[in-house]
């Protein structure tokens, strides 16, 4: 009789796991969510957009080091938070649509602004890694945007969201 009830509490425990475990997924998707919303607000990687932003497309590696070297400090902030993000999508820990929404168009301004320091980067030092998650998330990012309309045309006429 033991062996029966042990069985049983087995096999439920087993079946209320399987329905957690999505819901679980999901919490942990809008809690990592909102952390990366929490981020992108943090004074330390507006101030690092704001610098670079001022950048020409494909700054490189002599321009950047011949200014301030916060201009640096700011590169690798953001370069830091991308890379973050193109490995959370790439490990599935945070999905694809949800990064192209939050950053899609301000990911792309960035790696045009600092493809050719990453690049050089990467030949200076001898590593090949450097930054490779932000041009990663960056191509699959462009491969998605040419079919993409903006949020302020695609939703114009929504209110509200569910």
């Amino acid at each position: 009789m033991a062996e029966i009830f042990s069985a049983i509490t087995i096999v439920i425990g087993a079946i209320f796991a399987g329905i957690q475990y999505p819901q679980y997924r999901k919490r942990e998707r809008n809690r990592i969510a909102g952390d990366l919303c929490g981020r992108f607000s943090e004074p330390e990687f507006a101030r690092a957009i704001a610098l670079l932003r001022r950048l020409p497309d494909g700054v490189d590696m002599q321009t950047m080091q011949s200014m301030d070297v916060e201009y640096e400090e700011a590169a690798q902030i953001v370069g830091m938070m991308f890379e973050t993000m193109g490995l959370m999508v790439f490990k599935d820990v945070a999905s694809f649509r949800l990064i192209q929404d939050l950053t899609g168009g301000l990911l792309l301004m960035m790696w045009r602004k600092l493809e050719t320091w990453i690049r050089t980067t990467r030949v200076e030092q001898g590593n090949p890694r450097f930054g490779e998650w932000v041009q990663w998330l960056a191509e699959r990012i462009a491969e998605q945007e040419a079919d993409m309309i903006p949020a302020y045309d695609a939703y114009s006429g929504v209110r509200k969201l569910h």
